[in-house]
């Protein structure tokens, strides 16, 4: 079902990479947020009509609460330049983007990549949220703050990686080599056909040290024991042991949710780590500090107790305890702000120190 509006922008509020999010005046006198992707919807200004997808906002669904700009029709964008590359991303929709693949035949890099099997054991660290990111990278780099980090971002969340605020503003201030959107995702630096090429693309084009594997903003989920999106984090691991990388899982945790399939350690993580995974994988688990012991209540104790005695009958797994100290501290200090399910930091702080976790051990490869 698709729900249209249409509205004009009154005013802008703010911008990152190539996004720009407006106040739009609709026609029935509601005052939205909107997002307005430059590449797809051009420059807007004050007063532009535009036409809106409402279809997410009017459902109370999505990341963000906005509507999205489809197009400005008394201002359409100007045709792109002639460039090279024949690889459609977001295929047979209305809003479908031509981009060169990284290792496609126009590619600078296609005889580079065309006969590279390998990701010469480089740590690959897989996450079932996007919200584990900005923490992924701060958990890295307060353990080495010199190696280098490619994103990997794959299409079971949002398919535009200008999206993600946090991939942007990562990129902007170096702490990430930059984004490299696979499958129907696109707006990367890069652009991959799947997850194996983009890592093949994040080793030998960027020279990356750690790649990071996660889906863009935004999550599926129907409740079911199969029905989440979640699923392909499995996919991703074998992926990378069959381009002999160094698979490691980031635990999805949470001390805040109070469904009990996410509570202690998610049934995704453990769905994924015990029926997907068909390769020999480490599993990044955060240590039990004081710390952690004056943040949390007995009760979470007690459910990670049994979930990690249920992960440690998963025979292809090989848990990784890994100590947490001055973690908190980094992630009070991201220069990303922290949020996972509207919570931040201190509202569901095993959810961020598990994905710090899991960026510290594979920093600790090197």
């Amino acid at each position: 079902m698709m729900m249209y509006r249409r509205g004009k922008i009154i005013s802008l509020r703010r911008s990152w990479g190539q996004t720009c999010e407006y106040n739009v005046l609709l026609d029935d006198g509601r005052q939205v947020r909107a997002l307005g992707y430059v590449p797809l919807v051009g420059n807007l200004d004050v007063d532009d009509d535009v036409i809106l997808s409402g279809s997410a906002f009017e459902r109370g669904l999505g990341t963000g609460g906005y509507m999205m700009i489809v197009i400005a029709p008394n201002k359409l964008p100007a045709d792109p330049p002639s460039q090279p590359g024949h690889i459609v991303k977001a295929r047979y929709t209305p809003q479908q983007y031509m981009v060169q693949g990284v290792d496609e035949q126009e590619s600078d890099y296609h005889e580079l990549l065309a006969d590279a099997e390998s990701i010469n054991g480089m740590p690959v660290i897989v996450a079932d949220l996007h919200s584990a990111l900005p923490a992924i990278v701060a958990g890295i780099r307060e353990t080495n703050p010199e190696l280098t980090i490619a994103y990997v971002m794959t299409d079971g969340g949002a398919l535009p990686a200008w999206f993600s605020m946090a991939g942007a503003k990562l990129t902007e201030l170096g702490h990430i080599r930059g984004t490299i959107t696979c499958g129907q995702a696109f707006g990367g630096e890069l652009e991959a056909v799947n997850v194996h090429s983009a890592l093949l693309a994040a080793r030998h084009v960027w020279h990356a040290d750690i790649a990071i594997v996660a889906q863009g903003p935004g999550n599926l989920g129907t409740g079911t024991r199969w029905g989440f999106s979640g699923v392909a984090c499995g996919e991703a691991l074998n992926a990378v042991h069959t381009l002999g990388g160094q698979p490691i899982a980031c635990l999805r945790l949470s001390n805040a949710d109070m469904r009990g399939r996410h509570f202690g350690i998610s049934h995704h993580s453990l769905r994924v780590l015990r029926d997907v995974v068909k390769v020999g994988c480490d599993v990044a688990v955060p240590q039990i500090s004081d710390t952690l012991h004056g943040l949390v209540s007995e009760t979470w104790l007690t459910a990670m107790d049994d979930d990690l005695r249920e992960l440690a009958t998963f025979k292809l797994c090989t848990t990784r305890l890994v100590e947490i100290d001055r973690l908190y501290e980094t992630l009070q200090n991201s220069p990303v702000p922290l949020k996972t399910m509207g919570r931040g930091l201190d509202e569901d702080v095993t959810s961020f120190i598990a994905a710090a976790a899991a960026g510290r051990f594979a920093a600790q490869q090197f």
